[in-house]
């Protein structure tokens, strides 16, 4: 069986099938690893939607920041924002059945050799920490009080981790790791100001998979989110994001040993980068 991990497709539909094809992907003996943001600011993400998750065991995705944004417009804890292309989604005869799959997502995937993310981890966690508060999330969004949740889950604060967090603090500055961390300074305090090409930061910023003393440092992470350094490769992280929506790339890396990979060049649908 092969392995890919894909980069975030947005709703960039018919740029994943060429890609798919590009691959040779098989459903009976392959299996796609997607890192989060399946959809928004593309124009298919309805599309996108049905198609991952017809794939059964065959796909594997973790949650992403567009993700989670479109649960919670859905579940009318967030507004719908100029940009969004989620209309579809919500009109759909199907769409419960979509969101109730969406929603049962996990924010961390790992086998024996790879971990999976859409963001990043604060240098303060472990892969111990990491798989709990990942759990600890994945209980909320699949729990009873999801809307609850749902509602609490936005804003800034906390912005480093501390182990006195407790309750929706903890969760949140979870939640803002796992799909939306990029810079942070040397402490890991997150940063959501700078979003730009590595070396554009602040002398005190540096993306977070750079940090000295990062106890997850010695895991193979794959990563998206980050459409503006592309395709990288540092420090055992493998960020994906090829900016597929802003007219670059789609990429699917083939995991493994000998890493492969494969991209397609895609349509600008959004400009500049954000």
């Amino acid at each position: 069986m092969s392995i890919y991990a894909i980069g975030d497709i947005q709703g960039c539909y018919d740029d994943l099938l060429r890609l798919l094809r590009k691959i040779n992907f098989d459903k009976k003996t392959d299996q796609l690893w997607f890192v989060g943001d399946l959809v928004n600011r593309g124009p298919k993400s309805l599309e996108t939607l049905r198609f991952i998750k017809s794939l059964g065991d065959a796909a594997v995705t973790v949650l992403g920041n567009h993700d989670l944004h479109l649960l919670a417009v859905a579940y009318k804890a967030s507004p719908v924002r100029a940009k969004d292309t989620i209309k579809p989604i919500l009109e759909a005869k199907d769409k419960k059945e979509l969101l109730d799959w969406l929603r049962h997502r996990p924010l961390f995937h790992y086998s024996d050799d790879f971990c999976m993310l859409h963001a990043g981890l604060p240098p303060q966690w472990d892969f111990a920490t990491a798989k709990k508060m990942a759990a600890k999330i994945e209980a909320e969004l699949c729990g009873s009080h999801y809307l609850k949740f749902f509602k609490s889950m936005y804003g800034n604060e906390p912005d480093i981790w501390s182990d006195k967090l407790k309750g929706i603090e903890q969760l949140r500055f979870a939640v803002n790791c796992f799909t939306r961390m990029r810079f942070c300074d040397a402490q890991g305090r997150l940063d959501f100001k700078y979003s730009g090409e590595l070396g554009s930061q602040p002398k005190h910023l540096q993306p977070w998979f750079d940090l000295r003393n990062r106890k997850n440092s010695h895991l193979k992470i794959i990563f998206g989110h980050w459409s503006a350094i592309g395709y990288h490769h540092s420090q055992n992280t493998y960020a994906i994001d090829s900016g597929c929506l802003w007219g670059g790339q789609l990429t699917a890396l083939k995991l493994g040993r000998k890493m492969e990979r494969f991209s397609v060049d895609c349509k600008a649908y959004r400009t500049p980068h954000k």
